[in-house]
């Protein structure tokens, strides 16, 4: 049986988002607001009875997932293809002074999804990475996966799997922390991902 149900579940708010600041594939740690969203959100996600959860490895993300893990009694598999986009030279820095050293630049990598910042990598070739992890699960006795990760790479994926036109990629919203994303396949034959939920959280 292929997946018939993904879950995109970002982490919870770290020191980085707190400060407005670039992480990339730097190693944050959640605030503990953070951890607090991961404990209040991991209830709901378990009700989603994922079969198979994997993680990011960096250390926001796996924080989070430790969250669902404790509340559901699941494992949680590390999968470093589910980091965040690496940013390369734009890592740790702040919006204000990527455009003062890029100007302009923020604009065209938010707009063009083929687009890198220097050194790094852009969202087509995250969704790419992401793809795999997708696309070995699928060949699994498996219905539904769980994946805790992260904004970029979420909407990336995201887009991605339901076939969005690059020029219209840069129309989905970002994901909140701790919020998630869900997809579902279509019936019949083809295989195609349909989104059910997008930037989807807990009240409060």
């Amino acid at each position: 049986m292929s997946l018939d149900q993904l879950v995109l579940w970002r982490h919870g708010e770290t020191d980085y988002n707190a400060t407005g600041r670039m992480q990339g594939h730097l190693d944050s740690s959640l605030t503990e607001t953070g951890q607090e969203q991961a404990r209040r959100a991991a209830p709901a996600i378990a009700r989603f009875a994922p079969d198979t959860a994997l993680s990011s490895d960096l250390n926001r993300a796996r924080t989070t997932a430790a969250a669902f893990a404790e509340v559901s009694g699941a494992s949680v598999r590390l999968d470093k293809r589910l980091r965040e986009t690496h940013l390369g030279e734009w890592q740790g820095l702040s919006v204000a002074e990527v455009e003062r050293g890029w100007p302009g630049a923020l604009s065209t990598w938010r707009a063009d999804p083929t687009w890198a910042p220097p050194g790094g990598e852009s969202r087509v070739e995250v969704a790419e990475r992401a793809l795999e992890v997708v696309e070995e699960l699928d060949g699994r006795p498996r219905g539904s996966a769980l994946l805790c990760a992260h904004g970029g790479l979420i909407t990336a994926l995201t887009a991605k799997l339901v076939g969005l036109p690059l020029d219209l990629w840069p129309g989905l919203g970002g994901i909140g922390n701790c919020h998630w994303v869900v997809l579902k396949r279509r019936g019949g034959d083809d295989g195609r991902w349909r989104l059910v939920a997008f930037n989807a959280g807990v009240e409060g």
